[in-house]
């Protein structure tokens, strides 16, 4: 990589879902049966993701994945939490 292109900063975010107690809700029926789907450096590549695993299970009404924005918890720059 040349010094004039910078890498373009790391916005974490983490993709997960699971079965909800009750539609409309956001309590899980089964935390051990979490599906971490993974971290991902920007929106873009979690939203994929997320999209693939939602229709991968769109016939369960109660199955719901998220997206969490970790780069609003920690801080990038310094690497601590805000």
């Amino acid at each position: 990589m040349s010094e004039n292109t910078a890498e373009p900063k790391q916005l974490l975010h983490l993709v997960f879902g699971g079965e909800l107690k009750k539609l409309g809700g956001v309590e899980f029926r089964d935390l051990e049966k979490l599906d971490i789907v993974g971290i991902y450096p920007n929106f873009e590549t979690a939203q994929r993701a997320w999209k693939s695993k939602a229709q991968q299970t769109v016939d369960n009404a109660h199955m719901r994945y998220f997206i969490v924005h970790m780069h609003k918890l920690l801080d990038p720059d310094t690497g601590k939490a805000s």
